[in-house]
């Protein structure tokens, strides 16, 4: 008999700056990256704001912090802070 082993799907990661903490428990955390444009070629720098959860609002603004895709927490809230 085979034993078949499910493999958890990785979370994503990513590191980028808290912007905000004006929230109970919650840091918004901007994440900007280079993607090549697919017709002209051009990299292009975009940035997206993602809402982590921050237990006891350790971090303040202008930190670098990587965050970790969990389930979700609230409403706009699916990462959490992992390293800041």
């Amino acid at each position: 008999m085979v034993k078949t082993e499910e493999k958890k799907p990785k979370k994503k990661r990513f590191s980028g700056e808290v912007v905000s903490t004006g929230m109970k428990d919650t840091a918004v955390v901007v994440v900007s990256r280079y993607s090549k444009h697919p017709r002209y070629g051009k990299y292009i720098k975009t940035k997206k704001r993602y809402k982590a959860h921050d237990k006891g609002n350790t971090t303040s603004v202008g930190d670098k912090v990587v965050i970790e895709e969990t389930r979700p927490v609230s409403k706009d809230k699916c990462f959490k802070i992992v390293k800041s």
